[in-house]
């Protein structure tokens, strides 16, 4: 049967994207539908809005070290500190502008690609058949690549809330938000609008933030992030919310007992993302599903020979370098007669938090689990970094080395700190090679830098 396109994709976003680009390179007729912004969640409501927002939130400090440093910041010569005005609306401008420019790179890319762009939403017929726009659409071969969406809880009053890909639309700042939720998204957002001077309130279910990082990078935030005046209510549950006249009134249920927290004009609700299947139709294909994701083998093959799916609507590592890689590899073994599979060990990671957290591999408690307490090694290192000692602010860095004693092998690496996230991308091209800690000891360090602190612990 002669089909419309060789590879038909369902989702514009990262992976969606470098799928159909790399298929095309191979001479594959491709079609792509999206309905929105192209660039996915990562461009238009993820990563990039959200480490701008993170960019700006960072100026006070600096501005505060600056007179450590011998600046005069402020009007006269006897003024030693900044008092700096910030204006939400031009943030906010600024990050929709940049937002728009990429959008339009996206498309030029696809463009140039060859990639035929539909500008609808797209839903399955029959197995090779799709509904696009007013279009019927077959295709050899479909790859789902939709992305996840937020997802509130069934709390009373819930819908006086926004999710995460609110916040960069909000035409005014919050002056006092309440954040349901203890994850990357809501303990980055607690952190980046506390820094701006909003009046934050978090509330977790359990004692920690951050489930299913080491459990000192927990620590560790969760310890700077009260310091720097940010409210946190652990083992405690919003359970009701009412719209007042002052504001919005957020019932929690404490271990001790029921508080009253009013939040200005909105609450957020930061309490995790699910995957966007609603409306795909796939229940007119044999596609299955499990969890609200979609199920996938290690050619990200559904149940469905020549469907596939990548990134966050499989729900297994939802980054957007993961989905990416796993859209070229797809399109390599689909098209280019290539046989390689995604490895999803070692992947590094960053928590845009203040201060920033960057980890590879192995958590300690992951370590020890899989290996025993004898054949585990721990090297840790917490200090004040040189950049805070002029100013005399008390900002720490954490660095933490996870080691297989009986190889010497460095299992995981992790920091928090300033620059985690850039020092973490060249260790985890170590930890993914195998180093052991022998190896990170022959290193020279870079003095004086705070990544040399990885190679000189002892």
């Amino acid at each position: 049967m002669a089909y419309d396109f060789d590879l038909f994709v369902i989702g514009g976003g990262s992976g969606g994207i470098a799928a159909a680009r790399r298929a095309t390179e191979y001479g594959a007729r491709v079609g792509l539908a999206e309905a929105g912004r192209l660039g996915g969640t990562c461009v238009n409501r993820g990563c990039v809005p959200k480490k701008l927002m993170v960019y700006a939130s960072h100026f006070p400090e600096q501005f505060e070290a600056a007179a450590g440093y011998g600046w005069t910041v402020g009007d006269s010569p006897t003024e030693t500190r900044c008092e700096p005005q910030f204006d939400w609306p031009t943030l906010i401008t600024a990050l929709d502008r940049e937002v728009t420019r990429l959008n339009g790179i996206y498309q030029t890319m696809l463009e140039k690609s060859g990639v035929h762009l539909f500008r609808h939403y797209a839903h399955f017929l029959d197995d090779h058949t799709l509904a696009v726009g007013e279009e019927k659409i077959t295709a050899g071969k479909i790859l789902i690549a939709v992305g996840g969406k937020p997802v509130k809880p069934a709390i009373s009053g819930i819908e006086h809330t926004i999710t995460s890909d609110d916040i960069f639309h909000l035409p005014e700042q919050p002056q006092r938000i309440v954040i349901l939720g203890g994850g990357y998204i809501g303990c980055e957002f607690a952190c980046v609008l506390q820094a701006l001077g909003t009046q934050v309130t978090q509330v977790i279910r359990g004692d920690k933030i951050l489930r299913g990082f080491d459990g000192d990078l927990q620590s560790e935030i969760q310890s700077a992030m009260a310091q720097r005046g940010i409210t946190l209510f652990t083992h405690s549950e919003i359970v009701a919310i009412h719209k007042t006249d002052g504001g919005i009134d957020v019932t929690l249920a404490t271990p001790e007992k029921q508080e009253h927290v009013l939040a200005d004009v909105v609450g957020l609700a930061a309490t995790g993302r699910r995957p966007n299947i609603n409306g795909l139709g796939l229940d007119k294909t044999g596609v299955e599903v499990s969890q609200g994701a979609i199920i996938v083998d290690t050619l990200h093959r559904t149940t469905v020979p020549h469907i596939f799916a990548v990134g966050d609507v499989t729900d297994r590592i939802n980054l957007t370098p993961v989905a990416i890689k796993e859209g070229r590899l797809l399109a390599d073994r689909e098209f280019g007669g290539k046989s390689g599979l995604m490895n999803y060990d070692n992947v590094p990671t960053a928590v845009f938090t203040t201060p920033e957290m960057g980890t590879v591999g192995l958590t300690e408690e992951q370590a020890r689990q899989q290996f025993g307490d004898d054949d585990i090694q721990v090297y840790r290192s917490r200090f004040r970094p040189m950049y805070y000692t002029l100013p005399n602010l008390e900002s720490r860095t954490l660095m933490k080395l996870v080691v297989q004693k009986s190889t010497d092998r460095v299992l995981g690496a992790h920091m928090v700190g300033d620059y985690a996230a850039e020092i973490i991308q060249g260790v985890a091209i170590a930890v993914k090679m195998g180093a052991t800690k022998a190896d990170f000891d022959a290193t020279v360090a870079i003095h004086p830098s705070s990544a040399e602190e990885f190679v000189t612990m002892r």
